[in-house]
This record gives C-alpha cells, sequence and structure tokens, in this order.
C-alpha cells in the first residue's frame, strides 16, 4: 500500500496501550527487512532516516526506496525522518515524501527549541503531516550531536511545550542514551508517568537499543506510544555480514552478505516488535 502517516497507527497505539516499533534503516536492504518483519508479524511499522544517513544518500532516494517495498506490502508503513537538524531539512523530506517529521531543537534552550519546534510545525500541520519533537536530552551519541549528561524532561515544561508548538507527538528523556549503552541504565520511569498526565499527545521514547525488553514493556504499559531502535540494528547487520565473510572470505557478491544481513535485522525487528505489543496490530 502506499505510504501513510504515522498520526493513525500512533493514535491506534495510544487507545489500545502498545508502542509502534521505529526503525532506522540506512540502505536498501534494512528497508526491506524491517517491511519483511512487519509483514509476518502483521504490524504497522515507522521507517526512519538521520541527518547523517540522508547525508550518505538523499531525501529523494531514501523516500523512493521505502516508497517502492511500502507499495507491495499490505501493513501500514510510514517515512519518518528521525532528529532533523533543522527547518530546511524537515522541508525537503516532506518534499521528497516523507510521511513524518521530527525537529530536534533539544540542544536549544526551551524558549529556541519551541520556537523551531513550532515553525516546523505548523508547515507540517498544512500538509497534514505528523511532527515529533523532543524535550530534555538524551544522552549519548546521535549523529553528529552528542549529550555528555541527559537532561530529563520536566513534566511541566512538557505540557506548556505542547502547548505552544502544535507537534503531535513528544520525545522525552527520561535516562535512555542512544548508542549502547555503559552499564545498567536507570531510568526514571515515574517521570514518565507523570509526565503522561500532563501531555494528552503520544509519547516517543529514543535510545531504546540495549535497554532489556522489561524495561521497554514497562515504559509502553506508562504511555510510550512509539519507540526508536537505531543502533543495534547496525550491529546486527555488520555482525553477519563479517561473519559470513570470515567463514567464505572469497565472497565477492554484495548481494551474498546483503542478504545475511537482512536476515539478522528481519529476525531482530520482529523481537522488538513483540515486545513493543504492535505484533497483529495492523488493520
Amino acid at each position: 500500500m502506499p505510504l501513510v502517516t504515522s498520526k493513525e497507527m500512533l493514535s491506534d497505539a495510544q487507545k489500545r496501550g502498545y508502542a509502534v516499533g521505529a526503525f532506522n534503516a540506512e540502505n536498501m536492504e534494512m528497508v526491506k527487512a524491517i517491511i519483511a518483519a512487519a509483514e509476518e508479524l502483521r504490524a504497522p511499522v515507522m521507517i526512519q532516516t538521520t541527518p547523517s544517513t540522508i547525508k550518505y544518500g538523499s531525501v529523494e532516494t531514501y523516500a523512493a526506496i521505502v516508497a517502492a517495498e511500502a507499495k507491495k506490502a499490505t501493513v501500514p508503513v510510514c517515512l519518518h525522518l528521525d532528529h532533523g537538524s533543522s527547518f530546511e531539512l524537515a522541508m525537503q523530506a516532506m518534499k521528497a515524501g516523507y510521511t513524518s517529521v521530527m525537529i530536534d531543537g533539544s540542544k536549544l534552550d526551551f524558549e529556541g527549541n519551541i520556537e523551531v519546534s513550532k515553525k516546523v510545525a505548523d508547515v507540517a500541520a498544512a500538509l497534514d503531516i505528523p511532527c515529533e519533537a523532543e524535550l530534555g536530552k538524551v544522552g549519548g551519541k546521535e549523529d553528529d550531536l552528542e549529550a555528555e549528561a541527559d537532561t530529563n524532561t520536566d513534566p511541566q515544561e512538557a505540557k506548556e511545550f505542547v502547548e505552544r508548538t502544535g507537534i503531535t507527538s513528544l520525545a522525552v528523556a527520561i535516562g535512555t542514551a542512544h548508542g549502547f549503552y555503559v552499564g545498567t541504565p536507570v531510568l526514571d520511569k515515574e517521570r514518565l508517568s507523570e509526565i503522561r498526565q500532563v501531555v494528552d499527545i503520544p509519547l516517543v521514547l529514543h535510545g531504546a537499543s540495549g535497554l532489556t525488553d522489561e524495561d521497554v514493556s514497562d515504559c509502553v504499559k506508562r504511555g510510550i506510544c512509539k519507540v526508536n531502535f537505531a543502533t543495534e540494528l547496525r550491529a546486527a547487520y555488520t555482525k553477519a555480514t563479517a561473519e559470513l565473510l570470515a567463514q567464505k572470505p572469497d565472497t565477492i557478491d554484495p548481494k551474498a552478505y546483503g542478504k545475511a544481513g537482512m536476515e539478522a535485522v528481519k529476525n531482530l525487528v520482529m523481537s522488538r516488535m513483540k515486545v513493543c505489543g504492535c505484533d497483529g496490530k495492523a488493520e
């Protein structure tokens, strides 16, 4: 089917108490693997690209690949700009065919974040495209942005931020980090519950790679409607490729290690979808 926006899938997730899995793709193989997992589990799915991925390819290239694969699918597929770094990039993505965007102004102060988020959200609303933003800083490294320490989201600031920007989903910081964790993460789940009480739009959890299934499931129960996975997909793809080349060093056909990477990513995505509870939820 044609690409859909994230509006209906996140609304349904919020009503029925599950989360949509949002998976970052770097190439055609990962796109195909993610959609294959969604098809097998009958799950709605969001495929994401970050600014560095777009720099490697382009918004037009990834939009064309995902749209072509989604057209063959029988489950809803949404293409989302993850961690949009500027108003201009968000505009380029929507023009190219992205059906959901994120503007990440979390590196700015509160008023600056509101200003850039509202600017993108206003245009997105006019085009009937959902817009995600982030309040608070998720630790770790995402693309070229690195947070040295977490600054968790304040519930009352979150309420004001949503009201003043008009965004349709909010990424919150509760102690998660981008990339793999060093040590055991301590999540402020009570803060998440407090945010849920004062914010009525879907909430998003970033930095889920490396969290336990129990942590992800608990966050979903407390109101998370979208969970992002990126680093562990890259690791799975790379590990499968490296293992194939170690076993068969004479392999020169890129399709061979592409297939190995696809299988690893598909299996990982399926396991994460089950944890989010989105399996069987595709209409």
